[in-house]
């Protein structure tokens, strides 16, 4: 299905679940959540569905694990174990924003990580970067990374502030065809602001 994607990101804590709500708010669309590893009182679904007035559906979670840690981990500790063969994409109407945990080459298993869910769920990336120092390397890693699977890279999420230097050289890597998004730096998001990005965002595409 068109605009049906996975967001990834360079790292934890880069904004894939603020990136989820704005995107979502912007197309319209279903949201997923494979694993979620921790905070389940408030969890990324809790965060989307508050911040994004236009999500149409929010499915389940396939593993709702207890400790903040990778999924490995996190699973092992609830004595459970993850296998790629436990996910499927949900039956949609609309659009889909599925949402990774953490980056690319976290592991849900002893053998697979995230890229590997991504392969196996065939949707193009969407990729989230934030700039602080090491930034440029786990970008294009990323990137290469991506490549070497033949995953297609959709779009660049710029997520807050950047040096020019910074997004200047990440641009010069980008395979071609993929675009790229700004997200301006948001301390405490609320839905009306992830309203006035998805708007700003909505004239970028344009």
């Amino acid at each position: 299905m068109s605009r049906s994607y996975f967001i990834s990101g360079i790292g934890t804590g880069v904004g894939k679940t603020i990136t989820a709500a704005v995107l979502t708010q912007l197309w319209a669309a279903e949201y997923w959540k494979p694993i979620q590893a921790g905070d389940l009182q408030q969890t990324d679904s809790d965060t989307v569905r508050s911040l994004s007035d236009k999500v149409k559906q929010i499915h389940p979670e396939r593993f709702r694990l207890n400790l903040p840690a990778s999924p490995h981990e996190a699973a092992a500790q609830d004595g459970l174990s993850i296998a790629l063969e436990d996910f499927e994409l949900p039956v949609t109407k609309q659009p889909l924003i599925v949402e990774g945990a953490g980056g690319l080459f976290v592991p849900i298993n002893e053998q697979h990580f995230i890229i590997d869910l991504i392969s196996r769920l065939q949707l193009p990336v969407i990729l989230v970067i934030k700039d602080y120092l090491g930034c440029i390397n786990h970008s294009l890693l990323s990137i290469n990374a991506l490549r070497t699977q033949a995953i297609p890279l959709a779009y660049v999420v710029f997520n807050g502030n950047f040096k020019p230097a910074t997004r200047s050289i990440i641009h010069t890597h980008l395979p071609a065809h993929t675009l790229s998004i700004d997200i301006p730096e948001m301390e405490m998001p609320e839905a009306a602001a992830i309203e006035r990005v998805s708007e700003h965002i909505k004239q970028q595409l344009n």
